[in-house]
């Protein structure tokens, strides 16, 4: 299922927003086969993927309301960009970022949809059993008319059902104040690194993964067929008070569809 925008200029793209020896001769070589080996695989370990934190696997527990401001640090393989959050803008998306940022979600998460003037969009995990718990884990709408999809604002991506935001998020790079009026609610905008927003590989101009394929496959996937792609590395949350424990419930809400907005977003994309 895809997340997009629905907008006259996303009606014009398909999906928007929602990578042997035969042995040793002599003592002397054995030991050197045994110290090769020991690299090797020391190497390999090194190489391998971290592990994710397990509370993920319950999205309902992670509910806390987030401080009134708080500012997001993404290291990614461009640099650094970091996101002010004003929890007023869109208290469940400022909310669910803030969540899912404690719980490095967004770790080891690719920029799979770039569209050169439009938005960039990211938020799958490289986990596919991650992606699977978090699919319809959605949060309720939240009401429009406070901020704009300015260049360099956040929002989430959804579908064209409502209340259907879930963990992927879009960078604007123009101006899409048509997506407003779609409920496309900004909740933060980039103050440090929006050159590193702009420098996010683009395949030239357009460049979007297949949701399905990310959701089901994660990272083996992108690695594999869009090499090239930017990541981040970590995420973290800086310079904010501690959260406020939230009631039972508040927090994600099951969605039956999950397709229309790129894939998971109608005019991000959201599958």
């Amino acid at each position: 299922m895809t997340k997009t925008f629905s907008s006259a200029r996303a009606l014009t793209i398909a999906m928007l927003i929602a990578t042997g020896a035969a042995g040793a001769q002599s003592a002397s070589t054995g030991a050197k086969k045994s110290a090769g080996a020991t690299k090797s695989t020391a190497t390999k370990s090194a190489a391998a993927p971290a592990t994710f934190d397990k509370s993920l696997l319950n999205p309902a527990a992670l509910n806390a309301t987030a401080p009134a401001e708080y500012d997001v640090k993404f290291t990614t393989t461009k640099g650094d960009i970091v996101i002010h959050v004003t929890r007023e803008w869109s208290p469940n998306g400022a909310d669910r970022f803030y969540n899912l940022v404690r719980h490095h979600f967004y770790d080891n998460t690719a920029f799979f949809r770039n569209i050169k003037g439009f938005m960039v969009q990211f938020g799958m995990s490289a986990y596919p059993e991650v992606n699977k718990v978090w699919m319809h884990a959605d949060i309720k709408d939240d009401a429009i008319g406070k901020q704009s999809n300015k260049p360099g604002y956040v929002t989430f991506a959804k579908t064209s059902a409502p209340n259907s935001r879930s963990t992927q998020i879009f960078i604007n790079h123009g101006n899409n104040a048509g997506l407003d009026s779609q409920g496309f609610t900004p909740f933060g905008v980039v103050t440090t690194g929006l050159d590193v927003v702009e420098q996010l590989y683009d395949g030239g101009g357009q460049v979007e993964a297949d949701q399905d394929q990310i959701r089901n496959n994660g990272k083996k996937y992108l690695d594999a067929a869009f090499p090239k792609l930017d990541w981040i590395k970590t995420g973290v949350v800086v310079g904010a008070p501690a959260a406020t424990p939230a009631k039972s419930g508040t927090g994600s809400k099951s969605s039956g569809a999950k397709k229309g907005t790129g894939a998971k977003a109608s005019t991000g994309a959201k599958q």
